[in-house]
């Protein structure tokens, strides 16, 4: 009987899935109905390269291609992320989606981490009137926002973050009555908020970090309701946070971080009892943190209050149920509450020596009116035992003002003696000069000009016609238009029977001549690897040349910082090993410059576009218009010339790092290299390519983050975008340091590239101090020590307290001995096995150590 049980229940089930797979049979796979959607389909797989893994023509779109779904035979969802681009469709990608007007039915398109290079096209707003989501997040898009978008009235969610757009936000976003999630994030939009943001009744997201937007946050934006997230971190906001903040009831995350706000922090925010996050660091905020308060009791809130002006005493009961107060950077005094939910650093607590110096918290207390330092004020913190020195050192003051003068009156008198020197030697010439008159024009062609190379045309690669780069342009179309450079537009060229390369039209009626024939001396003599190929040129025109250089897949690095390519490329995004390794790159082009060119060669245009990627992410330095000889080394024999000449610059660039003539040293691209690599570290676009003002600014604000001391510090400037571990944090703390040692205020002091690029090479053994050899250290005498270059004088801006110069000079001592042992670290890719194109050396190869470093001895 129990047999028979099994046996029907066996059948039983076979007839079970019978019955349901011929119903699932039954059912009709859907299909397109719309003939012009299909040719739509098949022009868009065309545009974009889609490879024909994802999207086969032989297939059936609305179920075999990936992301395409489709409603009643009409296709209602383009999902492009994560897509592959056939090899054809890699060389061009760009925003070419014009059969997009015909998907009359289309809800959702999605091109998220999918690159479209160019404008948003004005019609997407126009022609797409059923769009729900439209999400074109790290595509690479540039241009500003068509106000065409604004007639989307029936969208919800619209995501432009991760991309380069530029310009205002347009008002007529207004119109989007029906959007809950609006993200302009990372971006370089700039101007005020508009307030007719307040028209988006719905949002419950509003995200407009990472732009360099101004002015006051606008009162309106509290009328909000809905908002449950709000960012508007890293812009250049000012004036006060607005009181009617306190209306957004269901706010759950606000971050105000990283702008230029000021005044006390409203009652009516700290009320706020679904606030679970809370970022106000980084402003100039400032006042006395209440100590009860109804936010201050949501469980598991996070609140960062660090990098501002507050000031009082805090209570530990205050802040009951939060799960981490950052209170530090700040004025707070007393007694340090209790817990380690606290992050208390630099602050007035008082019997912690993390603390400012005594002298710093008592003036800010004076400044703000409330007693500092008697004795029965709970605010005294104990007095650092280092404040006694400080007399002894002014004790010092006579002998120091001794020191100073005797070496100005010295140096008045080496200088005299040269200039003496200099006339004997002009007498000198003069009098053999009816003898060889051609002698003193060399002299003074030694003295006054700088280095000239010698030009070569049949190492500038093939010479090309006119017509030909005519043709491969497409008549120097618009479409064919890279970007309009400083010394020239670069054109997209498909050279017949060869690869895509660059062409660069140069305008000479605009350009001067000096900085063309810079560029065209520079590749007669100079080849290395890593620097941008030139394949040919085109010199027939007087009024107009052409150089033809080998294209770059990837750009440069200001676009490529956030690309996300796909996956076929095993790189999902720029991480940090990619960054260093572009890092590593652009030292090595610049080292090859300052140290194997004769006489060397100063970049002097070094920033995130002038250094361009190839499709394995390995760096080509490009953008040579404005290279010339080091002044430095010109007539190494006559050191009066050397001091005398002045280079000519075109005026179109200067430096925090110095006046323009400094810009004619290998020191000036150091500084510089130093910007891109704070990029590399912050994601911070645009480092490179701030003016004097902006430049300083931000490095005021953010070098202090930069300690050879405190890892956990410079934390709070690294690109929040890129996922790191432990020892891959270590590697951006040091490439931290490095930048910072670049970004000396005096010239002398910055590390060479060939030290830089060392520092890079071994990143660990800039920071890991326990790693270093046990063995003792035979310190050099001499101040060429490429570690003492790098380390000896890097505290600019710093905050670290003077106490620790003995230390520094212990690690420096320690680095020495570690970096001596370690072997070069090659260049990293992402996700690939790939190596660099350039030949890998050792690195003492690359420059060898100073004859004064000592070994060091091995401990017995």
């Amino acid at each position: 009987m129990a047999a028979d049980l099994k046996i029907f229940i066996f059948l039983a089930l076979i007839l079970l899935l019978y019955s349901a797979s011929a119903e699932a049979a039954s059912q009709p796979v859907p299909r397109l109905s719309s003939e012009a959607e299909w040719r739509a389909l098949l022009d868009l797989r065309s545009s974009l390269g889609i490879s024909g893994k994802n999207w086969h023509k032989k297939a059936n779109p609305c179920s075999n291609w990936t992301g395409i779904h489709c409603q009643n035979g009409h296709v209602t969802v383009i999902n492009l992320s994560g897509l592959r681009r056939s090899n054809k469709g890699k060389l061009n990608p760009r925003f070419a989606v014009d059969s997009l007007p015909t998907f009359s039915f289309l809800s959702r398109f999605n091109s998220s981490g999918f690159r479209l290079p160019g404008q948003i096209p004005g019609w997407l707003g126009r022609k797409l009137s059923n769009l729900r989501v439209l999400d074109l997040s790290s595509s690479s898009i540039s241009g500003s926002i068509p106000s065409s978008l604004g007639s989307l009235s029936r969208l919800n969610s619209l995501s432009l973050s991760n991309n380069n757009i530029t310009g205002n936000m347009p008002t007529a976003l207004e119109n989007l009555h029906s959007l809950s999630l609006l993200d302009l994030s990372q971006n370089s939009l700039t101007g005020q908020i508009p307030t007719e943001i307040s028209s988006l009744r719905n949002l419950t997201k509003l995200d407009l970090s990472s732009n360099y937007l101004s002015g006051a946050i606008p009162f309106v934006i509290t009328s909000l309701s809905r908002l449950k997230q709000l960012n508007l971190s890293k812009n250049s906001l000012s004036s006060s946070i607005p009181a009617q903040i306190g209306n957004l009831s269901l706010i759950q995350e606000l971050d105000l971080g990283s702008n230029s706000l000021s005044g006390t922090l409203p009652q009516e925010l700290l009320e706020l009892t679904s606030l679970k996050y809370l970022d106000v660091s980084r402003n100039n905020l400032t006042g006395v943190l209440p100590n009860h308060t109804a936010s201050f009791n949501v469980t598991g809130a996070v609140f960062n209050f660090s990098d501002n002006l507050f000031y009082g005493n805090i209570s530990s009961s205050g802040f009951g149920n939060v799960s981490v107060v950052d209170l530090s950077s700040n004025y707070f005094g007393g007694e340090e509450p209790n817990g380690t939910r606290f992050r208390l650093s630099n602050n007035c607590f008082s019997g912690n020596q993390s603390q400012r110096k005594w002298d710093e918290c008592s003036k800010f207390y004076k400044e703000v009116g409330i007693p500092f330092g008697n004795d029965n004020s709970s605010q005294t913190p104990t007095v650092p035992p280092f404040v006694k020195e400080e007399t002894k050192r002014k004790n010092k003051l006579p002998y120091v003002m001794i020191g100073v003068f005797g070496g100005i009156g010295l140096l008045l008198i080496v200088l005299t003696a040269l200039l003496l020197l200099l006339r004997s030697c002009r007498a000198r010439s003069s009098s053999q000069k009816a003898k060889d008159p051609s002698d003193r024009a060399v002299q003074v062609e030694d003295v006054e000009q700088p280095p000239k190379f010698v030009l070569d045309l049949s190492s500038l690669g093939e010479a090309f016609t006119f017509e030909q780069l005519l043709v491969a342009t497409s008549n120097f179309s618009s479409e064919s238009l890279i970007k309009q450079g400083h010394s020239g537009s670069l054109f997209r060229a498909e050279l017949e029977g060869r690869e895509v390369a660059v062409v660069k039209q140069i305008d000479m009626q605009s350009t001067r001549k000096e900085s063309f024939m810079s560029e065209l001396e520079l590749f007669g003599k100079a080849s290395h690897p890593r620097l941008v190929p030139l394949i040919g040129h085109c010199l027939d025109d007087e009024n107009v040349k052409f150089l033809v250089y080998k294209y770059m897949p990837n750009g440069d690095l200001s676009n490529a910082l956030y690309r996300l390519t796909n996956s076929e490329e095993g790189l999902q995004s720029l991480d940090w090993i990619t960054r260093l390794k572009i890092a590593i790159g652009a030292a090595e082009a610049l080292s090859y410059l300052h140290s194997e060119c004769t006489p060397p060669v100063v970049h002097r245009d070094i920033q995130a576009s002038s250094i361009l990627l190839d499709d394995k992410y390995e760096v080509r330095l490009g953008s040579f218009s404005e290279v010339c000889g080091s002044r430095a080394t010109i007539n190494h024999q006559n050191m009066v010339a050397r001091l005398l000449w002045s280079p000519q610059t075109s005026g179109r660039r200067r430096s925090s790092s110095g006046s323009s003539s400094s810009s004619a040293t290998c020191a000036y691209d150091v500084y510089c290299f130093g910007k891109v690599l704070l990029e590399l570290v912050t994601g911070k676009l645009g480092i490179s390519t701030m003016n004097d003002e902006d430049a300083k600014e931000w490095l005021d604000k953010n070098l202090p983050f930069i300690s050879i001391y405190d890892k956990e510090m410079v934390t709070k400037i690294v690109d929040q975008s890129l996922m790191i571990d432990e020892d891959l944090l270590e590697e951006v703390w040091a490439v931290a340091v490095v930048a910072k040692s670049c970004l000396n205020p005096k010239a002398s002091r910055r590390p060479s590239m060939r030290h830089v690029l060392k520092a890079l090479e071994n990143p660990f053994k800039v920071v890991r101090d326990e790693n270093f050899s046990s063995g003792r250290l035979r310190t050099p005498s001499s101040r060429q020590s490429w570690t003492a270059a790098l380390f000896g004088s890097w505290h600019h801006s710093s905050s670290d307290n003077s106490s620790r110069s003995n230390r520094s000079s212990q690690t420096n001592k320690e680095i020495i001995g570690g970096l001596r042992q370690s072997e070069r670290v090659g260049s990293r890719g992402s996700g690939t096995n790939d190596h660099s194109s350039s030949h890998k050396r050792s690195s003492s190869d690359v420059f060898p150590e100073p004859v004064e470093m000592q070994d060091v001895e091995s401990a017995n």
